[in-house]
């Protein structure tokens, strides 16, 4: 029976993949379709249109798969350093640089979340 309650949630996860990737081929703005669909279950999940029971079990899935499927693009990148060496420091600081902004708005994003929630409890006491 989990192998038809993983094949029904991953063709919810599939289904809103393939409308991303038609928004990317559709709508002139140069976003991945990727994005779109992330944006899409996103909006979906939100409104309740899809519970995080239709697509949990399966997505917790494809996470714990997730470092399986950098293998092939770490040995592809070990395969062609070679013509990276001479560029090789302009890209390690443009990772360090975009990891340190990454960081820096997901800590303040972090933080403003945490401070409306406490000042809605707060109202909620009142």
């Amino acid at each position: 029976m989990d192998a038809v309650k993983y094949f029904k949630q991953l063709t919810v996860i599939m289904a809103v993949s393939f409308v991303g990737e038609f928004l990317n081929q559709v709508l002139p703005l140069p976003v991945p379709g990727s994005v779109y669909g992330l944006v899409l279950m996103f909006f979906l999940l939100m409104t309740k249109l899809i519970s995080l029971e239709q697509v949990e079990d399966a997505g917790d899935f494809l996470i714990k798969l997730m470092p399986v499927l950098f293998i092939g693009p770490s040995v592809s990148l070990i395969t062609v350093m070679g013509g990276l060496a001479d560029r090789l420091i302009p890209i390690l600081a443009v990772c360090i640089v975009s990891t340190v902004i990454v960081m820096a708005v997901t800590g303040v994003t972090a933080q403003a979340v945490l401070r409306r929630k406490e000042g809605r409890k707060d109202k909620d006491h009142e």
